[in-house]
């Protein structure tokens, strides 16, 4: 690809060899009609199925598409990987279940022009639907709330899987995260607000997938690792000096 483009869009992927198809040739659909340049990156995190595989026969159909591989395991290590190999503007990630459809992104990239730097998925603020059991929606409010009163106050819905980064942004916060696992989205945003960037959190239609892999205990793991976040920034592991930009949260 010569030209650089507007946007990457990066999706980690473990074992997805039955539900990524449907979600690229989805995606392929509607970002046909769009009238900028942009590139696909999946990234392969260890897969012990066909989804290789099913990548690899994509790319023959579709340039625009590519596969990297991430040999360390974690969808925070995956989607560090995914930015680091991005050539595009802005750099989102989203889920290979297709739970946020990329129409939802292209859409989303506007709000880029208002002089945001990050713009992320919200299911909690209004005009969001979220298709989800209550034995979902529950831990993730409680974990949000805990979120909030640790690192992030103000922000709805941290673990929403779609999330746009300016260029600038992403080879800043990607390189120095230490969470290669669930809760790095917590990290990223709090390395964002740390660093000043301007963050907008816009309404995201949430579909539930029945056969998600999110276990309690992966909750679990999410609230020790903002823990870990906490004490991180507190004690400046991550050595950032100062803020550069005004940060600006809406």
């Amino acid at each position: 690809m010569d030209k650089k483009p507007r946007l990457s869009i990066i999706i980690p992927a473990y074992n997805e060899a039955k539900r990524l198809p449907l979600t690229l040739v989805d995606m392929k659909r509607h970002l046909e009609t769009v009238d900028f340049s942009y590139e696909v990156i999946v990234v392969d995190n260890g897969s012990k199925d066909n989804t290789v595989d099913i990548v690899l026969r994509f790319e023959h159909l579709w340039n625009e598409l590519r596969l990297i591989e991430c040999a360390i395991k974690g969808k925070g290590a995956a989607v560090q990987k995914g930015m680091e190999e991005a050539k595009g503007e802005f750099r989102a990630f989203v889920d290979a279940d297709n739970s946020i459809s990329i129409d939802q992104v292209i859409e989303a990239l506007k709000l880029t022009d208002k002089g945001y730097d990050i713009v992320i998925g919200s299911r909690d603020i209004e005009g969001a639907k979220r298709d989800q059991p209550l034995f979902r929606k529950l831990p993730g409010k409680m974990g949000n709330w805990f979120i909030q009163l640790m690192v992030l106050p103000g922000l709805k819905d941290t673990q929403c899987p779609f999330k746009i980064f300016s260029e600038r942004a992403a080879n800043e916060i990607f390189p120095i995260i230490k969470v290669k696992h669930w809760g790095f989205d917590v990290e990223i945003l709090s390395l964002a607000k740390r660093l000043g960037y301007k963050i907008k959190e816009t309404p995201a239609i949430f579909i539930n997938d029945p056969n998600s892999r999110i276990k309690l205990s992966s909750y679990i793991e999410v609230l020790w690792e903002v823990c870990k976040v906490r004490w991180w920034l507190w004690t400046n592991t991550y050595k950032i000096k100062s803020k550069k930009l005004k940060s600006k949260n809406k």
